[in-house]
């Protein structure tokens, strides 16, 4: 989408509604960036005040209407429960800010399009913060790819699993933001969708609990010339944490965590470099790894941008679709197995 706003002509201003993990990593890659960061939200006004005095935010709110209203924000970065994403992204685009939210953006591919449709309704940037598309190794990669380096791309492999603690967190609440998809195998489908498009062909299996909680799953994309993905995500187990493509001519790895490594592990050209001695390449790492998305974000914003190329909504919905596919094939495993597939 080449849809343009008029550029921006001061620097911009963020808001930071949330103040757990990300929202901390957040706010130092901005700073990093010299960007200016003017408000913290939380529900809990209390720890909105002790985050803005870490970070010396010039101030904290635990009223939404408030930091939306706030003349001096222009972009809102939206960090809480997967569930709340959709209507706080609302009422931030309705508000005449410009947002980037936490993945997952939404939990449907429907609440997707909306969001977008909204955006552009109001003339404002929108993004799902999927920073691994703009980490310089997985730029590198594509760069690589497109060289021909290790010829046509035939197959892709990333896995995102970790046991989670069983705290009582949202992770664990399927209300709020539960689920190992969404949460982890969002990645590995976008690493697919990116380098393989759009697959012909979903199959899954994996854990769903009693509640509905998707524990794992396990799933290959298939697409019509025999090209493939395959992928894995849980909260109840490891899964394989690299990647890898592979092609006609060699393969690529990315070593744990391969959605924000700054390694490439290259296996192309003689038999000595494809097994003994791949290349390896070391690229530095920008603060906490977000400072090349808040980068290209801000760029966007103030080249009037609506939209980021790199993952637009046509990107972002089509992952979602994916998304959606793969729970209902897992869904569909569960409720044929059970009751080994359920567990409570």
């Amino acid at each position: 989408m080449d849809d343009m706003v008029g550029a921006a002509s001061a620097p911009l201003r963020w808001a930071i509604i949330g103040t757990g993990r990300i929202s901390r990593s957040m706010v130092a890659d901005l700073r990093e960036l010299g960007a200016e960061v003017t408000c913290v939200h939380s529900r809990d006004p209390e720890r909105a005040t002790a985050f803005a005095a870490e970070f010396g935010i010039p101030r904290s709110s635990g009223d939404l209407d408030d930091v939306f209203g706030d003349p001096d924000v222009d972009v809102v970065y939206i960090a809480t429960p997967f569930a709340t994403h959709v209507e706080l992204a609302r009422r931030a685009l309705e508000a005449g800010k410009h947002v980037l939210v936490e993945k997952p953006i939404a939990m449907r591919a429907d609440e997707v399009r909306e969001l977008f449709a909204l955006a552009r309704r109001q003339r404002r940037f929108l993004m799902e913060a999927m920073w691994m598309k703009f980490n310089p190794a997985f730029l590198l990669l594509r760069d690589e790819i497109a060289s021909g380096r290790i010829g046509d791309v035939r197959a892709v492999r990333a896995g995102f699993g970790v046991p989670l603690p069983e705290d009582g967190g949202s992770k664990w609440d399927p209300a709020r933001s539960g689920g190992a998809l969404f949460d982890k195998g969002i990645y590995p489908v976008t690493l697919a969708h990116t380098l393989l498009g759009r697959p012909d062909v979903v199959t899954a299996v994996g854990r769903i609990r009693a509640d509905g909680l998707d524990l794992a799953e396990h799933f290959l994309l298939g697409y019509g010339d025999g090209r493939h993905a395959y992928g894995s995500s849980s909260i109840i187990e490891f899964a394989d944490l690299s990647g890898a493509i592979s092609g006609t001519r060699g393969w690529i790895v990315l070593p744990p965590l391969f959605w924000t490594t700054t390694t490439l592990e290259i296996h192309a050209g003689g038999w000595e470099q494809l097994v003994a001695s791949p290349e390896v390449v070391e690229l530095p790492r920008e603060g906490n790894g977000y400072v090349p998305m808040l980068r290209a974000v801000a760029g966007a914003i103030e080249d009037g941008r609506l939209e980021h190329p790199e993952h637009d909504e046509y990107a972002t919905v089509e992952v979602f679709e994916t998304l959606e596919r793969i729970l209902h094939e897992v869904r569909r495993f569960a409720d044929a197995a059970q009751p080994a597939g359920r567990t409570s």
